[in-house]
């Protein structure tokens, strides 16, 4: 087990060191000058000088990029640009909304899909396996941006019995994790349907119908269990995506978190706080990943770390 969370942690930091880098490169091959950016249309040529000498943009790329690594393993990302503050405190503070958004959106993908899933995998090649196939094929098909305007027009104009946008009240949150919950559902009631089967196959289940268990109690003891492995592989990285990887959805509803922030800074060449937000995002998989690596044990007993 040490020697497995040893392994896992080293190539954390190798995820997370490439992220920063690849990141890092991408800002010098943007065709647009930070500098200017950031000084304003109106700034002369020697107030742009000014500017790019007082962010170290003037220094060699090695420099740069040297600097930002030792100055982000001590805990400092640098000071956003259009902001006027630490890209710390800007991150973490659309964290929040961020969270509550990805969180209730896996919820509704694992609940949705799973139920489903579930559903098909019991009454395989019968009417609820066909439905929920069509239904499956036409979440799939659906991109998340596009469901939230339709829920904007359906539910906020038509209907209008939920917010258009906005932050802080629970009505506020219900389109928003809808709009990225329920398509990702599809590939859940998918994998979920395969794995079951894959499962109900087995000769220990077999074994266990044949003493006599009720069908019930071999699908909660002995089918669902084993058949949530990859599923729980999937959601982990669902979460740690959704919470920071959520920019289109919530631009659409004006949803004040990460990614939102992070569209923000990118439109305005805030370099300092689009690397900050990719790796927020890049910390956040990592963890989810390992999260779910250590679950397995708990799922299934027979999973030994070497």
């Amino acid at each position: 087990m040490t020697a497995f969370l040893i392994r896992r942690l080293f190539w954390a930091v190798v995820v997370i060191l490439a992220a920063m880098t690849f990141t890092f490169a991408l800002t010098f091959l943007i065709p647009a000058d930070p500098a200017s950016q950031v000084a304003g249309p109106q700034a002369s040529s020697l107030e742009v000088e000014n500017v790019r000498r007082a962010l170290g943009l003037d220094q060699p790329v090695y420099v740069q990029y040297f600097r930002y690594v030792g100055r982000a393993l001590q805990g400092d990302l640098g000071r956003s640009w259009i902001y006027r503050r630490p890209v710390i405190e800007a991150v973490f503070g659309r964290l929040p909304a961020s969270l509550q958004l990805g969180v209730t959106a896996a919820l509704i993908e694992l609940l949705l899909g799973g139920s489903v899933g579930i559903l098909a995998a019991v009454y395989h090649r019968r009417w609820p396996d066909r439905i929920s196939m069509v239904i499956t094929l036409v979440l799939l098909s659906l991109p998340g941006f596009w469901l939230a305007i339709i829920l904007l027009y359906v539910f906020g104009y038509i209907y209008p019995i939920l917010p258009l946008g906005g932050y802080g009240e629970w009505q506020n949150l219900i389109l928003p994790a809808i709009a990225v919950g329920v398509p990702y559902a599809g590939w859940y009631v998918r994998m979920l349907r395969s794995s079951m089967r894959e499962v109900m196959s087995q000769d220990y289940v077999r074994a266990a119908r044949a003493k006599g268990m009720r069908e019930r109690r071999v699908l909660l003891r002995h089918v669902v269990p084993n058949a949530l492995i990859p599923i729980i592989t999937m959601w982990g990285i669902d979460l740690g995506s959704f919470v920071g990887g959520l920019a289109l959805v919530e631009v659409v509803f004006g949803w004040p978190g990460v990614g939102w922030q992070a569209v923000e800074a990118a439109k305005n060449l805030d370099v300092p706080l689009v690397m900050g937000s990719v790796l927020l995002v890049a910390i956040l998989m990592t963890v989810a990943n390992l999260g779910v690596d250590l679950s397995y044990r708990w799922l299934d007993p027979r999973v030994r770390f070497d």
